[in-house]
């Protein structure tokens, strides 16, 4: 492990120097000489030297405000760059798996051999797997796309210099191709000069598709092959798509006013067109590789006899996906159109059959080689892609529809169905669901918000199957909210089943999610709509919010536990869809950690679950980091499918609704209760600042003049992760667990912590938590920026949190946190030394600023822009 460490502080070390050297060019050897310093004095504060703390405070206080900008610059970027090299790391080489080891895809198909697990178990447990990864991008996102590219080719040249056969003209010039690259980013700006559009965001996601997920797949699914045929002689089956992508970028409009009817059809364009333009490559290469002329009889008798068959059916191919993409071209750009829509792709069985037939005529051909090159990769794109590119969620907030349906009933003389109890909405949506007459008005005209839903159902409608691949309703509360959709969809002329997936996001809503469910499965004309299947999405991001992380996890917990059980006596087949954020406080957690410890036969259906913001960037934005993602993915799904997690003992349960109960009590009893939070929550973070960052596309509350309640989760979690004291991925959790200790119980919390993987992975993900926080920056936040009538507030949760660190570490058994990670403690304390000035010069621009009032220095704007996004570089997992 330490060579590990020694190669990663390596390639951070060189990268430092780079940029060094870039900033002397850049801003003379004054300012670097500065920046050193302040490296120098935040090294030594690390190490507990109090006189260095003192100098490093005194250093920050004075800085004069033409350096404030290169300084926060310097440190941002240099946190980019550790990221980069600690990307790296996971995929080098010399690693040897370090990020997965034990967890891998590979580890487990040698456990399976080894405990002598039935093949054919085995086999058909791999044969229903599926991974299908949602992107999202209400993100907090901070790197720019242009920053991003160069950190990806940063990335290849850190690969090509690890080989140690390279002359030294070679190694020279990869250096000096980083030092470009380095420079490249310094004098790039890395904040955004405005806030990314819908459709912006949905080009973001289109470009991790082709940059990466496209080279990715392929690869994926021939490391699952290798490991099946490798222990057990057999193949993956070609047909099988053990992975898929949809996203939520153009389609997500909850709380989102830029999302349209409009946007989202122009979204689902540019997805067709670029799926086009990539399989044009494809084809173009099997165009030039397939000059084979034998193929078998019945092949001949399809495609007519030709010399190079494969190549002619592949050419014809080629000149059906060049008029898909010069179609889509037109369509986009405005332009008369040129080519009928007959003559282009539009359905993926058109480019899978013709390909499909030529990889089977290949191997019954004796070509099996030839077959399994560059065309079976093609064959696992279209099954993982197809024509869309990604499949399309839509995703709108349960009272638009209920708006929408009040105002039908009012224009027809029904009356105010908003006002209706839930049996009478229930019985009149069924009704009119049998119904065959449309029960939407001709010549009426809605208002623009009802409109706009009709309009959304409309696309919807328009769109072939699969195209939508989920109808998310957030705030789902009652059956009619999910009925009322269905209605919708109807109106609009829908013809194919689109699932309709409520979304239980709120303590409340969680633990009524089952009696939602079994009114839905005894309403026979929903029973035959969904044929039995059904998925549910569980929201992390609002119940962690709404109870404290503790308490959302439980329930969220006995929520998919009493789901699965419900639909196993209903027999209908569930997809449990997990809203998880990048953050603790949001339900993040190490993949395999999370996965391990859902309830038992949740994930056998496979997993659907959000990827969102930086984390798309971490895990899947190089192809060999994505395929190591979904080999962490694959693993666990596989694992918890093979070997399913305990059952909770009674006991289990009862202790986990005591410290549940309790935490929520005190979290709500702090957030809610506790008059000073607001104000405290204002002055102490950057909450009010960060509404200025252009993160995304979405407002940041969904009410403009709410308080912290209207809040999104995002920035929630944000502005409290910027001043260390990361208050809500823990307050409640250790209280409620020394409570449980002091109440007799540290026996039975070791034995749930050994023996039942929800818990040890609650445990592990507080440690990561107490890891980043940081009582004394916190302080200083408090000291600097909070009324001094508020400091008591500042100094109880920072008690609380001191604390909460002791209890866990009673229950951590290691007498320090992330012990059993030390590939993860290493990281942070290497990052803290970065991350330290960046918060310091938070602080005093946070102080400047306000002094301010309404006429800020823009350059001290500019420059608490940087301290943000680069906190959240340091931060990694941010929303």
């Amino acid at each position: 492990m330490s060579q590990v460490y020694e190669s990663m502080r390596s390639n951070i070390h060189m990268l430092g120097d780079f940029l060094g050297e870039t900033i002397r060019d850049a801003q003379g050897s004054e300012i670097l000489e500065l920046i050193e310093n302040i490296r120098v004095l935040s090294r030594a504060s690390r190490a507990g030297d109090e006189t260095a703390r003192e100098r490093l405070l005194d250093m920050l206080a004075n800085i004069s405000t033409e350096n404030v900008i290169p300084v926060a610059r310097a440190f941002s970027q240099f946190l980019n760059l550790t990221n980069i090299a600690e990307q790296y790391q996971t995929i080098s080489r010399h690693t040897n798996n370090l990020a997965s080891g034990e967890r891998s895809m590979g580890a487990l198909f040698e456990r399976l051999k080894a405990q002598n697990v039935p093949a054919e178990k085995v086999i058909d447990t791999v044969e229903k797997l599926l991974i299908d990864l949602v992107l999202t991008a209400h993100p907090t996102e901070v790197t720019r796309r242009s920053l991003v590219h160069k950190h990806v080719e940063i990335n290849r040249c850190l690969s090509r210099l690890e080989h140690d056969d390279l002359t030294e003209a070679e190694s020279t010039k990869l250096k000096r191709r980083l030092m470009q690259l380095i420079a490249l980013a310094w004098h790039t700006n890395e904040i955004r000069t405005q806030r990314p559009t819908p459709v912006d965001e949905a080009k973001w996601g289109m470009a991790v598709i082709e940059n990466s997920l496209w080279k990715a797949v392929p690869d994926f699914c021939r490391q699952l092959n290798f490991y099946l045929e490798k222990h057990f002689g057999v193949q993956h089956d070609v047909a099988l798509a053990p992975v898929r992508f949809s996203s939520w970028m153009g389609g997500d409009r909850d709380g989102n006013p830029f999302v349209t009817a409009q946007t989202t059809r122009q979204v689902l364009r540019m997805k067709r067109w670029k799926a086009a333009e990539l399989f044009l490559e494809d084809i173009k290469l099997l165009a030039d590789e397939l000059s084979v002329v034998n193929c078998t009889p019945a092949f001949r008798e399809k495609y007519g006899d030709h010399l190079e068959p494969y190549r002619f059916v592949v050419k014809q191919l080629r000149t059906k996906l060049s008029k898909t993409v010069a179609y889509y071209s037109e369509l986009l750009e405005g332009k008369p159109l040129t080519i009928s829509s007959n003559d282009i792709l539009s359905q993926d069985e058109q480019l899978w059959e013709p390909l499909y037939d030529c990889y089977q005529s290949l191997r019954q051909c004796g070509m099996r080689i030839i077959a399994n090159g560059a065309l079976l990769d093609c064959l696992r794109r279209i099954r993982c892609f197809g024509l869309g590119l990604s499949r399309l969620d839509i995703r709108q907030e349960s009272t638009r529809h209920e708006t929408a349906i009040a105002e039908i009933t009012r224009y027809i003389g029904l009356g105010d169905y908003a006002q209706w109890t839930e049996a009478d909405k229930q019985a009149f949506l069924v009704r009119e669901l049998s119904s065959r007459r449309p029960l939407v008005p001709h010549n009426w005209t809605p208002s623009p918000e009802t409109q706009e839903v009709l309009d959304t159902c409309k696309v919807v409608a328009e769109q072939p199957e699969g195209v939508i691949s989920a109808y998310v309703i957030s705030m789902a509360r009652e059956a009619s909210d999910v009925l009322a959709v269905h209605l919708l969809l109807k109106e609009a002329g829908c013809t194919t089943t689109i699932p309709v997936a409520p979304l239980f996001e709120t303590l409340d809503d969680l633990d009524h999610c089952e009696k939602v469910m079994t009114d839905l499965f005894n309403i026979g004309w929903y029973r035959g709509v969904i044929r039995n299947r059904q998925m549910v999405m569980i929201g992390y991001s609002d119940s962690a919010k709404d109870a404290g992380m503790l308490a959302a996890s439980w329930a969220q917990y006995r929520a998919q536990e009493a789901l699965v059980n419900l639909c196993e006596k209903y027999q209908v087949e569930l997809t449990l869809f997990h809203g998880r954020g990048g953050t603790i406080g949001r339900g993040g957690a190490p993949a395999h950690a999370a996965l391990l410890s859902q309830p038992p036969r949740s994930l056998k259906n496979g997993l659907r679950v959000t990827e969102q913001g930086e984390m798309i960037r971490f895990k899947l934005g190089l192809p060999a980091v994505a395929v190591e993602s979904l080999d962490l993915y694959a693993s666990a799904v596989l694992e918890a499918n093979l070997f399913p997690p305990p059952e909770p003992q009674q006991s289990w349960r009862q202790i986990m609704d005591s410290a549940a109960d309790i935490s929520c009590r005190i979290y709500r009893g702090i957030v809610r209760g506790e008059p000073d939070f607001v104000p405290y929550f204002r002055a102490a973070t950057p909450e009010q600042e960060l509404s200025k960052l252009p993160l995304g596309s979405r407002p940041a509350k969904r009410n403009p003049n709410g308080g912290v309640e209207s809040l999104r989760a995002i920035p929630w979690i944000f502005a409290w992760m910027q001043n260390r004291l990361m208050l809500p991925a823990w307050l409640g959790a250790g209280s409620a667990l020394r409570s449980l200790i002091e109440q007799g119980n540290q026996d039975l919390l070791n034995t749930m912590c050994e023996q039942w993987p929800f818990f040890s992975t609650r445990i592990g993900m507080l440690e990561m938590v107490f890891s980043k926080a940081d009582l004394w920056l916190a302080e200083h936040y408090d000291q600097r920026l909070v009324p001094s009538e508020l400091h008591p507030l500042g100094q109880r949760l920072r008690q609380q949190l001191q604390a909460d660190i002791q209890t866990v570490l009673s229950l951590a058994h290691e007498g320090q946190l992330m012990a059993d990670l030390p590939w993860i403690a290493e990281s942070i304390a290497l990052r803290n030394v970065y991350t330290d000035p960046l918060n310091l010069l938070q602080v005093e621009l946070l102080h400047r600023l306000r002094d301010q009032g309404d006429n800020p220095n823009p350059a001290l704007e500019q420059a608490l822009m940087i301290t943000i996004t680069g906190i959240a570089a340091g931060m990694r997992n941010t929303g």
